[in-house]
């Protein structure tokens, strides 16, 4: 029988059971001796009240085994399939993905494309029912991944994309948020994202004029993650099989070389025209999960089809009715009253014989001695 486990890591607390009956049986042990330290055996009988040790023994086999079924409860065990349909709500984003030269700048660790695929990635797993789709760019732009839900199908083809994904090199961010664009599915406002991975070099295409359209005509908002450093930049290597301090690794332009800088101006004014965020990452590594939770998450939802799953029956609550049901049986052994055994102080005690009162010449009359004083 097919079966899964929904959170195996509750098995854990098997560890403080195990411990809590040691402890039990540690403090039993230290009881039993204490109370034969107090009384001699004989007495311990009437100090004491009768325990039945076959009581005690069902009661903690009631609790324990209740401890242990909670636990199977909190494991979340599933077995048998169902069909279920469920409604899914979400929102609908394209990641735009810079894969021009410039991106391969090592100033970002390995370099600037591979930290954004890390970061989509990221994000990726940050959704929860929301679609997503793949636009690239560089001297053009071409969607490489249509919106879906299937994301493991989607990080696949993720790690295939370069900058060979594209014939024409360059960058041209405007033509790629007016292609992102046109990938949405549903033509209804306020429910759409896009979020940008870029340097922010761009070969006069007009971004933020084509950011402003698509956030006044189609209600999209556009998120803006910069790469690459603002400051010094880095240079921009041509081959794979460069060494350090080798000249011709590394783009030149009439003989001096090409270093690309994080132009975050640019990204900062498409970000605000469409009401968006500009997050200028840099060389960092951005926590992509608070990026989508702090700012892509408050894009409206939408209610999308409903989808038919097949997944394990949950059966949590036969164990959680188990246990409730066996601890409930260990309150009532616990409850009820044990009477004390007869008092066997007074059967060994040696019985006191009968006082009698003196009588009143006892106490007038002298004795023969007294009156020979006299």
């Amino acid at each position: 029988m097919e079966m899964e486990w929904g959170h195996p890591a509750a098995f854990a607390w098997l560890l403080a059971v195990a411990f809590c009956l040691l402890l039990a049986a540690a403090t039993a042990w230290i009881h039993r001796r204490a109370v034969h330290r107090f009384a001699t055996a004989n007495l311990l009988p009437s100090l004491l009240p009768r325990r039945s040790r076959s009581r005690q023994a069902v009661r903690w086999t009631l609790l324990t085994g209740s401890l242990l079924l909670l636990i199977l409860a909190l494991s979340d065990l599933r077995w048998g399939r169902i069909w279920r349909s469920v409604p899914q709500r979400g929102i609908e984003i394209v990641f735009v993905l810079d894969v021009s030269r410039s991106m391969l700048a090592e100033d970002a660790t390995p370099n600037r494309l591979e930290r954004a695929k890390q970061q989509i990635r990221d994000t990726v797993d940050a959704v929860a029912g929301d679609r997503v789709g793949l636009v690239i760019f560089g001297g053009e732009a071409k969607q490489m991944i249509p919106l879906t839900t299937h994301y493991e199908d989607f990080q696949q083809t993720l790690e295939t994309i370069g900058p060979d994904s594209l014939a024409r090199g360059g960058s041209r961010l405007g033509e790629a948020i007016r292609t992102a664009r046109e990938s949405f599915l549903s033509k209804t406002n306020d429910h759409r994202a896009l979020i940008v991975f870029t340097d922010g070099e761009d070969q006069e295409s007009e971004p933020v004029a084509a950011a402003e359209t698509a956030r006044q005509e189609a209600g999209i908002r556009i998120f803006t993650i910069g790469l690459g450093d603002m400051d010094q930049g880095a240079r921009i290597p041509v081959t794979e099989n460069r060494q350090d301090g080798d000249e011709d690794g590394y783009l030149q332009h009439q003989g001096q070389p090409v270093w690309s800088r994080q132009e975050g101006a640019i990204l900062r004014q498409v970000a605000e025209v469409s009401d968006g965020a500009y997050i200028p990452a840099g060389t960092k590594l951005v926590e992509m999960a608070d990026v989508y939770h702090g700012y892509v998450s408050d894009v409206e939802t939408q209610e999308f089809e409903t989808a038919r799953i097949n997944q394990f029956e949950a059966r949590f609550q036969w164990f959680l009715a188990a246990a409730i049901g066996l601890l409930l049986g260990e309150v009532i052994l616990g409850s009820r009253s044990v009477r004390p055994a007869p008092s066997a102080i007074a059967s060994a005690a040696p019985a006191a014989s009968p006082t009698r009162e003196p009588d009143a010449a006892s106490f007038s009359r002298p004795s023969p001695a007294a009156q020979e004083l006299r």
